[in-house]
């Protein structure tokens, strides 16, 4: 392929899509040379996109090991979803008070297409993506920059969590307590819209299985 024009943050967001994707899965090592060469760079050019990727939590970077894409352990796991529950209990509130007619329906659409789209899916990865895209959505749409660098963040390591440690299958219930949750928004029913976040997150957390092995993956089959 032509890499003319690759940089840092080509590298940065093309490992992010793939570790977020599930392609990429958490231990996998990220061997320098072989990222130069799926890219056509130097190593000086991965190593400073591998550094960014650690400050976002998604590698671990090992002296004289190398780099890893990162592996939760289940006391992380669990501060990850407390963190989020307590996050996104106030944005379930910010977001009730701020409810428009238009943000309202921006959110019931995004809920529809994302119901569509898995309507005969069984991918789990995709499920996943899906699923968390809502609570991104959420934050995008009260404008607030800053919320919503923590969601993605927080939901890109929810990812990995979720990929190490999940049953066979997605959160099929997912898009019903969405749904649930919209409709007390709609109905500015702000305890109720709270109780069932922090309810749904829960439920999301305890369908973990934490004593799961963790998969591994090809870096070439992953970036192809």
């Amino acid at each position: 392929m032509d890499n003319t024009g690759t940089n840092t943050t080509t590298i940065v967001d093309a490992l992010t899509k793939a570790i977020v994707e599930h392609r990429l899965h958490p231990g996998t090592k990220l061997a320098e040379q072989k990222l130069a060469d799926h890219f056509g760079v130097s190593r000086t050019l991965v190593r400073q996109a591998l550094f960014q990727l650690s400050q976002n939590r998604l590698i671990r970077l090992e002296p004289a090991r190398g780099a890893f894409v990162a592996a939760p352990s289940v006391n992380e796991a669990r501060q990850v979803f407390a963190v989020r529950r307590m996050l996104e209990a106030e944005m379930t509130r910010a977001f009730v008070r701020e409810a428009t007619p238009s943000r309202i329906k921006s959110l019931r659409e995004h809920l529809a297409r994302q119901k569509a789209v898995l309507k005969d899916s069984k991918d789990a990865a995709q499920r996943i993506e899906l699923a968390g895209d809502f609570h991104l959505q959420m934050a995008r749409l009260l404008d607030n920059d800053v919320l919503v660098q923590m969601m993605v963040e927080l939901l890109s390591r929810c990812s990995l969590i979720t990929l190490m440690y999940q049953k066979d299958t997605g959160p099929e219930f997912a898009d019903d307590e969405h749904e649930a949750l919209l409709d007390a928004i709609s109905e500015r029913a702000e305890e109720r819209a709270v109780q069932l976040m922090d309810e749904h997150l829960q439920r999301l957390e305890s369908a973990l299985t934490f004593d799961r092995k963790i998969p591994s993956n090809d870096i070439s089959m992953a970036l192809a």
